[in-house]
């Protein structure tokens, strides 16, 4: 058995075991029965069909959308004059900040979640709808602030140079040169922001769950009263979402690049 056999092998368990509790999940998200069983007894589509339908079901995963859509617009708000500033004048203190950025992301959601309800509580401001998009876009600007720290270390100092030369003052060379070259780093950070603020709970729970119920609140909430399959069908509602997300930004940019790879 040839060395490489062997790592086919090893990697193709591997895969199946990574994939074992998805296919479950969307096995019981088919049941015809409204019962946690594996393999489904019958085949049901109709548990997708309620998530869309039925009004709790679909105005949390409209609250978790529209979430998700400021939330990440505001980390990209936020990561791309960073990024700009920190690769046009390279200064150290802006590498501090950049840092500083990275933290929230870093530390444990719990702990993150714990001070955003501190913050908003001594504010006065707990409960409000937008809490949660603030919350989210600063727990989540350090995956476009990573995105767009990589786009601008790509780009060549002499295109800059060169428009200057010609006339352009700094917001024309940003409009027009700048700009188009970073845009698939740009649309690569807010799809990572927004896929994961999509899935996020603690945040949000901590944020604004009294008030206004995401859908990993809903599946969660659920779980009180009894399992239904459309937790399930939402669950892989979220896969395929993310798949969709991340193809399409495969399909823009260079992935391994996005994500981080070097290239020769």
């Amino acid at each position: 058995m040839t060395q490489a056999l062997v790592r086919r092998i090893f990697f193709s368990l591997l895969a199946l075991i990574m994939a074992a509790p998805l296919l479950v999940v969307l096995g019981v998200s088919i049941n015809s029965k409204k019962s946690l069983t594996f393999p489904p007894q019958g085949f049901n589509m109709g548990w997708y069909l309620d998530l869309f339908r039925m009004p709790d079901w679909s105005g949390a995963l409209l609250n978790s959308t529209i979430i998700a859509l400021f939330s990440a617009s505001f980390a990209v708000a936020i990561a791309f004059p960073l990024a700009w500033f920190n690769w046009r004048y390279r200064l150290g203190w802006v590498k501090a900040i950049l840092a500083i950025g990275l933290i929230p992301f870093l530390l444990p959601p719990v702990i993150t979640a714990m001070g955003f309800l501190s913050f908003w509580t001594q504010t006065g401001l707990y409960g409000q709808y937008w809490t949660v998009v603030v919350s989210h876009g600063i727990f989540l600007v350090s995956l476009p602030l990573v995105a767009l720290a990589l786009g601008f270390g790509s780009l060549d100092d002499s295109l800059s140079e060169a428009a200057a030369t010609m006339g352009a003052n700094n917001r024309t060379i940003l409009r027009t040169v700048i700009l188009p070259l970073v845009r698939p780093y740009v649309i690569s950070g807010f799809a990572f922001a927004f896929v994961v603020s999509l899935n996020e709970y603690l945040v949000a729970y901590m944020t604004v769950g009294p008030v206004l119920e995401t859908l990993p609140m809903k599946i969660f909430n659920s779980l009180r009263y009894g399992y239904t399959p459309v937790m399930a069908s939402a669950s892989i509602f979220f896969v395929v979402v993310t798949v969709v997300v991340f193809s399409l930004v495969a399909r823009l940019g260079d992935l391994p690049r996005l994500l981080g790879a070097h290239t020769k």
